[in-house]
């Protein structure tokens, strides 16, 4: 019999099960080789599908109806091996197991076969495969397992690597049968090489490398790049870049991260950040310098897929083999510790990178430690080199094992902030509302940053009238992008304008008001508004101030109660909290208040003593915690179509992706008064648990948004 892999579309061609094998193996070995386990690789895709092996897989294959599970064959070969040669094949076992349903739960040993755990799966009656040996030969282990201090439970660096050899499988996997299905044709383009992209950069930094004089902003920002440019040549690790606002740190950072991946042979570089706004906005950077077909973007906001030409980059979205990638925390961290394929397909792609984490305050809290000790093994088993990069540093030393040393790339690093300041940030204490109202009545060009959104409204609605406005979340992103184009006018143009926003304007949104005024929040959030004024430094530090206040009547701010306890106490203490050292006790003082809240999930205990909850963490682990529902808002001509199109047509990505530009998204508690209030209906019966359409443009205002009643509303965070 040919024992056959796949059959083509239009089944004229046939992949045999050694073929596909050999195939899969050899981009296994290749991917696996970045980290030091080819062999690994080599031996996982080998046996992977030694259960197609089989009278039934190869009857389905020609027709037959019948179901057959063909993975749990090759898992259980080797659980086998393992007992039959010690080693580390338990390891591939889980692998191939998951290789198509996804990465199990150990299970307990009372598990029997119909568990989709993997003690259960190695109960699990599996057809006949045995003439797997007529063909295939069973690949030696050779590399050890990763050198692991004995006083440490090595549970947690064996599930890593575990999802690392997964995701070189499953990609092998799927490159093999992408490219016998497409006859070789897959379309994808693997970008230029990051010496070339060095060199591009290298011509876009010419003229500004001459600048020497560091009483100018740009002879400083040139200084910075110039000592990141020359710290590539440092041995990969764990670094800071940490750089006062309007330093030049996005090209400083790309500068060190080119020429640190040249000098090592590295493979790519990895931004990882907290917002899509600033995602867009230094994708739009790199692009400019590296040029698009270089850089890839992979996050909520973006589609690939709506045009021919984009279709290599729609690809390269499943498994990151461009040399630049943009993307969110949720993306990374999310996927790292996934247990899908779809989602692990492109974690072998981190190994051998750089990783930089661009605002790195934002790591979450709540997932703090795991966060942390993913970076520790990429760091430590995976070639890799990661960097924290902001502003506010957070302090994170303590996380990491004591012989991983941090080291800065931000020269004078106290001189610098020194420089760079742009604003007074001044106490106000508590005041009351009508204060803070009078205070803004006498202001030309302020902002305003209070912490819910139901207080924006209500301030807004307390001062509005000519050169007032409002920006929150309340508003579609595209009615929130004409109002800040509307802003930024004015203020150029040095008109009146007051602002009265939510915190969406201090990352990612470029403006410059000559004062600021910041209800408590997180010092970092505080330090972010600073940056609003004063940005451009056309003014005296003296005369450009940020206030800090707290109102008089109480508010209760959902998850961030320690964060403000916290910032009371560093206030108290320093009277300038924007300097490194207050920034620095901030966070010693947040992280130890929150202490086991760091890992609220307890994700870590999940991989201790051989046991590993793969499956469990896959569906726990998520960053973002609150469900929220989608409202279109059918004002503008194209949000009426889009409603007409989902309604009659039926969903499509590109369509969804392109509503979201029309879109509020609410809380599930908001969103059920909302319903009672029949302000909103459902779009269609596919989309019905997700997307809904406001009823009545008369509940959207031009000024503020999606209207909430104060009989319905509750104070909301963003």
């Amino acid at each position: 019999m040919d024992y056959l892999a796949h059959i083509s579309e239009d089944k004229q061609r046939e992949q045999s099960v050694k073929a596909h094998l050999e195939g899969v193996a050899t981009y296994a070995e290749e991917f696996a080789a970045e980290f030091g386990y080819g062999d690994w690789g080599f031996c996982c895709g080998m046996l992977h599908d030694v259960g197609k092996y089989t009278a039934k897989f190869q009857s389905r294959i020609r027709g037959s109806e019948v179901k057959v599970d063909h993975a749990t064959a090759g898992a259980q070969l080797c659980q086998k091996l393992s007992k039959e040669k010690g080693g580390f094949y338990t390891a591939l076992a889980y692998c191939i197991a998951g290789h198509h349903a996804g990465l199990p739960d150990t299970g307990g040993s009372a598990d029997t076969g119909d568990r989709g755990t993997f003690i259960g799966r190695m109960k699990k009656n599996t057809e006949d495969y045995e003439t797997y040996k007529e063909e295939i030969t069973i690949p030696q282990l050779e590399t050890p397992f990763f050198r692991v201090d004995g006083k440490k439970d090595p549970s947690f660096t064996m599930s890593f690597l575990i999802r690392m050899l997964y995701s070189s499988l499953v990609d092998a996997d799927y490159l093999d049968t992408e490219e016998f299905m497409k006859h070789g044709q897959t379309g994808r383009k693997n970008g230029q090489s990051l010496s070339e992209l060095l060199e591009k950069l290298n011509h876009h930094i010419s003229g500004w490398m001459m600048n020497e004089d560091r009483d100018t902003i740009n002879g400083r920002r040139t200084e910075i790049l110039r000592n990141c440019i020359e710290s590539g040549c440092m041995e990969k690790g764990l670094f800071r870049l940490t750089v006062p606002t309007g330093g030049g740190k996005t090209v400083a950072s790309l500068a060190f991260a080119l020429n640190h991946a040249v000098e090592h042979g590295m493979k790519r570089i990895i931004y990882v950040i907290p917002y899509t706004s600033i995602i867009e906005q230094n994708a739009k950077v790199f692009c400019d310098i590296l040029g698009e077909n270089n850089v890839l973007e992979h996050h909520s906001n973006i589609d690939y897929g709506g045009s021919e030409e984009l279709l290599p980059k729609q690809l390269a979205t499943e498994n990151w083999d461009l040399p630049v990638i943009v993307t969110t925390n949720v993306q990374f961290f999310e996927s790292l510790f996934s247990n899908k394929a779809s989602k692990c397909r492109k974690l072998h792609n981190i190994a051998n990178s750089i990783i930089i984490f661009d605002e790195a305050q934002m790591l979450p809290n709540d997932y703090l430690k795991p966060c942390i000790a993913a970076m520790e093994e990429l760091i430590r088993h995976y070639e890799s080199s990661v960097v924290l990069c902001t502003a506010t540093q957070p302090s994170l030393r303590s996380f990491f094992s004591a012989d991983i040393q941090c080291f800065e790339l931000c020269p004078h690093m106290e001189e610098q902030f020194r420089f760079f300041k742009r604003s007074t940030i001044e106490n106000l204490g508590t005041i009351s509302k009508e204060g803070l109202l009078d205070r803004l009545k006498t202001e030309n060009q302020a902002l305003c940053i209070l912490n819910t959104k139901r207080s924006v409204g209500k301030m807004y609605e307390e001062l509005k009238g000519e050169g007032v406005y409002h920006l929150s979340t309340f508003m579609y992103p595209l009615h929130r992008k004409a109002v800040l184009d509307v802003i930024r006018k004015r203020l150029k143009d040095g008109m009146k304008c007051i602002v009265i926003a939510t915190s969406l304007v201090e990352a990612g949104v470029d403006l410059d008001f000559n004062t600021v005024y910041r209800q408590l929040a997180g010092v970092d959030s505080m330090i972010q508004a600073a940056g609003r004024c004063n940005r451009e430094g056309k003014r005296d530090v003296s005369d450009s101030f940020t206030y800090i206040f707290q109102l008089e009547e109480s508010q209760k701010i959902p998850g961030q109660e320690q964060q403000i306890d916290t910032a009371k106490l560093v206030i108290r203490k320093y009277e300038d909290i924007s300097s490194l050292v207050a920034i620095e006790e901030y966070f010693a003082r947040l992280y130890n208040f929150k202490g086991d809240a760091l890992d609220k999930k307890k994700i870590l205990e999940a991989f201790q003593k051989g046991r590993f909850a793969f499956a469990k963490v896959g569906k726990e682990f998520k960053l973002i915690e609150q469900d929220t529902k989608t409202i279109l808002i059918p004002i503008e001509t194209r949000a009426k179509e889009i409603a007409e199109e989902l309604r009659y047509k039926g969903a499509t990505k590109a369509l969804i992706r392109e509503a979201g530009q029309y879109c509020v998204n609410v809380y599930d508690n908001l969103f059920q008064k909302l319903q009672g209030a029949g302000m909103i209906s459902g779009v269609s019966e596919e989309l019905k648990e997700d997307f809904f359409v406001l009823r009545s443009c008369e509940d959207y205002s031009e000024e503020t948004g999606l209207r909430v009643d104060i009989e319905l509303g509750m104070d909301v965070w963003l």
